[in-house]
């Protein structure tokens, strides 16, 4: 089973990762649990999703000690790197929380050079760098990016460049740290 967190401001696209996260693992018959939580204000306030995703039977969609946490701004690290289980690993956008101390293990991952001329794909970058982490295929992944977009098909190959871009960052950056 594979708690993961994915918290930051509204319209960073948070819940529409965690909403991926989930069909994907749908896509290879996982159980999977997606709970959004986001205040009034929407865009500007912050937002979190919780995804669970487990080969057994999801009892419950909150997570207390996260196995994954990604995170796109500083009141997201302060909030939930304290509960992360003991072999937990944060990925957090490198503009915001580059200087972050903590106990744990945080990945910086550069979502804004990633994305490259698609800045709004920065969700899509960081969905490719947890991929490998959470146990699902990258086909998947890449039918979940179409089936969140399937009513906006022209950003379906720039997201989809956007999670081969977070992929290529983790074989080539943050594998040798995980495994090493």
């Amino acid at each position: 089973m594979k708690g993961i967190i994915v918290s930051g401001f509204g319209g960073q696209g948070v819940i529409s990762l965690g909403l991926m996260l989930s069909y994907a693992a749908m896509k290879e018959n996982l159980n999977t649990s997606f709970l959004p939580s986001y205040g009034p204000e929407m865009r500007g306030g912050t937002a979190n999703c919780s995804v669970v995703i487990s080969e057994k039977e999801v009892a419950s969609p909150i997570i207390g000690n996260p196995d994954i946490l990604v995170a796109f701004n500083r009141p997201s690290l302060d909030k939930f790197v304290p509960n992360m289980a003991e072999s937990g690993i944060v990925f957090a956008d490198s503009l915001c929380c580059a200087d972050y101390e903590s106990g744990g293990k945080i990945i910086s991952v550069p979502v804004l050079r990633l994305s490259g001329e698609n800045h709004r794909g920065q969700n899509i970058v960081m969905l490719g760098a947890v991929l490998p982490l959470t146990g699902l295929k990258t086909e998947s992944a890449e039918a979940a990016v179409r089936e969140v977009f399937k009513h906006k098909p022209a950003f379906i190959d720039s997201n989809l460049k956007c999670l081969h871009a977070g992929l290529e960052f983790y074989n080539t950056s943050i594998q040798p740290l995980v495994k090493g």
